[in-house]
């Protein structure tokens, strides 16, 4: 194990600069409200919410359809996308009723 010392006037130094740094970066967030994780929806949400399949949620992706985020492996979407498409997906519902019920 290495020891380094410092002397106690530049170690409070250092201190004070990380507390004004802790105290920028809460700000921060305050002001940014809860924008984090929170607000955003995982593949299985979405399935759920569009009474969908993952592969068609996979095609939704594909044609670009529904915008979404890839953080790591894991994909997410914001709900405002989600609520926006959910016409779309009723009307290729309705049509592909439509098309069993014709043929």
């Amino acid at each position: 194990m290495e020891v380094i010392t410092i002397e106690k006037k530049t170690f409070d130094e250092m201190n004070e600069k990380f507390e004004r740094f802790v105290d920028r970066v809460e700000e921060i967030c305050r002001r940014c409200g809860d924008k984090g994780l929170g607000e955003w929806l995982d593949n299985q949400d979405v399935c759920r919410m569009l009474n969908i399949s993952p592969r068609t949620l996979q095609t939704l992706r594909d044609n670009g359809t529904l915008a979404y985020s890839r953080i790591s492996q894991k994909i997410y979407y914001k709900p405002r996308d989600v609520r926006r498409i959910l016409p779309v997906v009723e009307e290729r519902r309705k049509e592909a009723g439509y098309r069993k019920r014709t043929i």
